[in-house]
């Protein structure tokens, strides 16, 4: 598949910007083509334009429309066969076993989705009837369900260049609540991001929705992010990643004039504390399963292990001795 280099903004190819991003592939040491270019403000601008003009029609189509959309994505996905597969592996240095194995976990979520949209009781929906005669005061009618929002700007993580990505949970649930998306793509895998930006564009065109119901934009500098998080037409943002961008993110959300939810997975140092008697009968075992963990996934799990405290002493030394 041809790889162009550019930013989606709704169904139109963008490059205003200098051409300063690159894939990396970590196992032959070498930068990868094409180059992306930095979103500019403007095309942040007119992404987030578009998405606030499709939002009052999206957030009208049917649930039988959005599941459609929904099962769209993951039908393109899966067509992208081995050349999303190869790139992803590429950028992420995965391997192409665990790639599949995300994939799949890609599209099951997206038709997750479709299925919960048919079904309906995520709206939960409540009607507590008037009651004119309760006393001290009568009740009005009262009825509530959840509604749409408005477009959600969601970030890529860098550990999950599908299941945490373009068409990850983030977006999957915001299509589903029939909010426009505003992808972040990361800037660790660039051209994963297009591809299967490219397989939502076409989705939205094949389900006939409204052309800002998805853009994707490209940055590696915080400028991008702080001005799409910080535009008023964004009603929500989601994020993956480290301590400190989500929090520079989430205190942009909250000082706006008008605050937006911002919801943010971050970083945790994971501290493992383990105990005397713990690192006297099976000190040895520990250290296998640390070993396990801080390598699982060529160490890019969020659960990894960080700090490790235990007692010191001669269980602790024969302990650390058999890691890695």
């Amino acid at each position: 598949m041809e790889l162009h280099g550019k930013n989606l903004i709704g169904s139109r190819e963008s490059a205003l910007g200098g051409q300063g991003i690159r894939g990396y592939d970590p196992k032959l040491g070498r930068s990868l083509e094409p180059a992306y270019t930095e979103a500019t403000a403007e095309e942040i601008e007119k992404a987030c334009e578009l998405a606030g003009e499709a939002y009052s029609e999206f957030r009208q189509v049917s649930a039988e429309k959005v599941a459609e959309f929904l099962e769209k994505i993951a039908a393109n996905i899966l067509d992208l066969g081995d050349h999303l597969i190869e790139r992803a592996s590429i950028e992420s240095g995965l391997p192409k076993d665990r790639i599949t194995g995300e994939r799949g976990r890609t599209v099951g979520q997206l038709r997750i989705f479709a299925a919960l949209v048919l079904e309906g009781s995520w709206v939960d929906a409540r009607i507590d009837p008037a009651l004119p005669d309760r006393k001290p005061l009568p009740r009005p009618d009262l009825r509530r369900m959840l509604i749409p929002i408005g477009p959600v700007a969601v970030w890529g993580a860098s550990n999950f260049p599908l299941a945490f990505s373009v068409a990850g949970g983030d977006t999957a649930s915001a299509f589903a609540a029939r909010n426009p998306v505003l992808f972040k793509a990361h800037p660790a895998h660039p051209g994963t991001s297009e591809m299967v930006g490219r397989a939502i564009v076409q989705a939205v065109q094949a389900c006939g929705l409204p052309e800002g119901a998805f853009s994707l934009v490209h940055g590696a500098k915080p400028g991008s992010s702080q001005t799409l998080v910080r535009h008023p037409a964004v009603q929500a943002g989601a994020f993956t990643g480290s301590f400190k961008a989500g929090r520079a993110l989430f205190d942009a959300a909250a000082q706006r004039i008008a605050p937006i939810p911002f919801y943010a997975e971050m970083g945790s140092v994971n501290p493992v504390f383990v105990l005397p008697g713990a690192l006297r009968e099976r000190g040895e075992s520990i250290a296998q399963g640390l070993n396990s963990s801080v390598t699982l996934g060529v160490g890019q799990f969020c659960t990894n292990p960080g700090i490790v405290a235990g007692q010191r002493g001669e269980d602790l030394e024969r302990m650390t001795a058999k890691l890695r």
